[in-house]
């Protein structure tokens, strides 16, 4: 095979400098991106980042009506969110800014960039493996565009809501800053986008043959356990933003487990052809 031919003869050096030019392919997506985030500020912020401070948000709306089909009146209506967003420093709004569309160019630009870096890996795989090379790209894509709408539009609206209206005294007014407001969203948004990740990685740790289900059926208690302590790290310190994201991390899991019994039996039947 050519390509294994070409691998064997490269130099690590050489090897340096194919990846080098995947990063710098992949940069300059993400920059592209960011440079239309960067323009279309008004899209970026009013309409998608600053939404969820907006009562009309789908996520308060759909609470609110779920709220009132249950007979519960409105008690999950989120009619106002008592809090402002200020700005206090003089280049707060203009590196607040770049930053952020920096962020959304790296969302948008997701699937090529990992399709760069599964293009720098493909070279040292078997011919039977590189054939999935086309699946994983866009499983992992949607994956991590999954979890990023999971965090924007559940865990997000959520997390702006409670930390937003709590108060340790009436004569505390809160006054967020737009920096604190933005990287909450951000990094709800994308540390979702990575946990969603889960079942591409507990492929390939099975194709290598460091995990196998029967591990993962034996400590699912113990996963149970971590679930709930990363959920907690990812969200902020309320119980119903921690279960609204261990929720779907154990329903990740359970798929992870189906997927690693399906790659080990795919290697036993290969290995009983061969």
């Amino acid at each position: 095979m050519n390509t294994e031919k070409q691998k064997q003869e490269m130099s690590f050096l050489e090897h340096l400098e194919v990846f080098r030019w995947h990063l710098v392919r992949s940069v300059l997506a993400v920059l592209f991106f960011a440079v239309i985030a960067f323009i279309f500020k008004g899209i970026l912020f009013d309409g998608i980042l600053l939404a969820p401070k907006n009562p009309n948000f789908p996520t308060y709306k759909m609470l609110c009506y779920l709220s009132q089909q249950m007979g519960m009146g409105d008690a999950l209506c989120m009619d106002e969110l008592p809090f402002i967003l200020m700005n206090i420093n003089m280049s707060g709004q203009f590196g607040t800014h770049i930053m952020t569309s920096i962020v959304a160019g790296f969302v948008v630009a997701f699937p090529y960039v990992f399709w760069e870096m599964w293009r720098f890996i493909l070279p040292a795989l078997h011919d039977n493996e590189s054939s999935v090379a086309e699946g994983v790209v866009f499983f992992s894509s949607s994956l991590f565009l999954l979890g990023v709408l999971f965090g924007y539009y559940v865990v997000s609206p959520l997390s702006v809501h409670f930390l937003g209206s709590y108060q340790v005294s009436e004569m505390v007014a809160n006054q967020i800053s737009l920096s604190s407001f933005i990287s909450t969203i951000t990094t709800v948004c994308l540390a979702n986008g990575v946990v969603f990740e889960l079942p591409i990685l507990v492929y390939f740790l099975t194709k290598t043959g460091l995990l196998t289900p029967q591990f993962m059926q034996t400590y699912r208690k113990h996963a149970l356990v971590m679930t709930l302590i990363l959920s907690a790290i990812i969200t902020p310190p309320d119980i119903t933003s921690q279960i609204l994201v261990a929720l779907p991390l154990m329903a990740l899991y359970e798929i992870s487990i189906k997927i690693s019994a399906k790659v080990l039996r795919k290697q036993e039947n290969q290995l009983k052809k061969s």
